[in-house]
């Protein structure tokens, strides 16, 4: 049988490194083969290729009515980015079936992704995934199937106005314990601009004012939002990326942050152009006070692909995230070599020739023209030989000079 004699089925893409999945931009060409491996000779039918790229989100929601009665709502929904159809091996014309001898066969294949597509993600509620399924059929057998995952990152371009614009904000709060008013919270918070890459360190300047009358605690986080949608039905999740705590402001006191450093862990890019799927970010600066709950301040982040350029920048954190080489300076001596004698780089009867004028015969009917004029006074002798010591020093009779201003 043929089940026995295929001994290996697969998708190699090109650009794939060990298990991980290749990665591709929207736009580009994705290569590969599928490589079909056969015991002994084997009648084949039709091998088919097929990509398909889709984001899809899926949950349930439990619901109740009246005391004892309750039922489960399930929201679905998809969007379909890529499909591709591609025939490998196609069958005869007469109706039979190819035979291919024992060995290895390759099988190429080439397809065009869309200009537009969204990031590969795998989120709580949904995905966005895209792979590549090949299709063996065999007479008298069972139809044999691959599959191959691959990535795609949608570009996002931070070095864009948009996204190099500061971010500032101003929150403040009352906090009350059992009707008692205890004092206000204020917060300040800026960053340089709302664009950044997995990497990047996020420099913070805040200020906190605490007028309670307990000590409270500052606290920086990047926060994730996935949002899915179904049906008109929203289904958010949220979870923190990373975060900081600052120290204990006591009662009465103000915090200031010079660029406290918050460094992005790798995550994912912002996902936006999807309609069942977003993928956002922000910075959130917030200050617990004991007795009442938390004041937020929340600021916009993206997250992007291509990092700021290093002379694009016009914010002074940047230059903490480019470093410039300056081993070079190293080389420099402390005291600067002799520059090398003239007779050295031009010998003396190259210099005689290259100071000798320009004979009549050579130059012909130029010397008739107007415009022509041979200066003598050019013509200098070879400068001296270097020396560090004066050859004129001064005399010891000699009275110095007084400066006045």
């Amino acid at each position: 049988m043929i089940f026995d004699r295929l001994k290996r089925f697969s998708i190699v893409l090109e650009g794939a490194e060990g298990e991980s999945p290749a990665a591709f931009s929207p736009g580009q060409a994705v290569s590969g083969r599928v490589v079909l491996e056969l015991a002994a000779a084997a009648r084949l039918g039709a091998l088919r290729l097929r990509a398909l790229g889709a984001a899809r989100v899926h949950w349930t929601e439990s619901r109740s009515a009246g005391s004892s009665t309750a039922y489960t709502q399930s929201y679905s929904d998809q969007v379909e980015f890529l499909s591709h159809r591609d025939t490998l091996l196609a069958p005869p014309d007469n109706g039979e079936a190819t035979v291919l001898q024992a060995g290895r066969h390759e099988f190429p294949f080439t397809f065009q992704l869309p200009e537009t597509l969204v990031t590969s993600f795998e989120g709580k509620h949904g995905s966005v995934r895209y792979w590549v399924k090949a299709k063996l059929h065999r007479p008298w057998a069972t139809v044999k199937k691959a599959k191959k995952e691959f990535t795609v990152i949608e570009p996002i371009d931070i070095n864009t106005p948009a996204l190099l614009a500061p971010q500032a904000g101003a929150k403040e709060k009352l906090a009350r314990a059992w009707y008692c008013n205890r004092g206000q919270v204020s917060v300040t918070a800026k960053i340089d601009r709302k664009g950044y890459t997995p990497g990047e360190v996020i420099p913070i300047f805040a200020e906190i004012d605490n007028c309670t009358s307990r000590a409270v605690v500052p606290k920086a986080a990047i926060i994730q939002t996935q949002t899915f949608v179904a049906r008109g039905t929203r289904k958010q999740k949220r979870s923190v990326v990373t975060s900081i705590t600052g120290d204990s402001i006591p009662a009465g006191k103000r915090e200031v942050w010079h660029g406290r450093a918050l460094k992005i862990p790798p995550v994912g890019p912002s996902i936006f152009q999807c309609r069942v799927l977003q993928v956002e970010y922000s910075l959130k600066v917030c200050v617990d006070i004991p007795g009442t709950s938390k004041l937020l301040l929340e600021l916009p982040l993206v997250i992007g692909t291509i990092p700021l350029h290093p002379f694009g920048s016009r914010t002074s954190s940047v230059s903490s995230q480019y470093s410039i080489n300056l081993d070079w300076l190293s080389t420099i001596l402390e005291r600067p070599e002799a520059p090398p004698e003239y007779s050295s780089v031009v010998s003396s009867p190259e210099a005689e020739q290259s100071l000798a004028p320009p004979c009549r015969s050579e130059l012909g009917d130029i010397l008739e023209g107007p415009f022509f004029a041979y200066i003598q006074e050019f013509r200098f002798r070879p400068p001296p030989l270097y020396s560090e010591v004066d050859p004129n020093p001064p005399s010891d009779n000699m009275r110095p000079r007084s400066m006045t201003c």
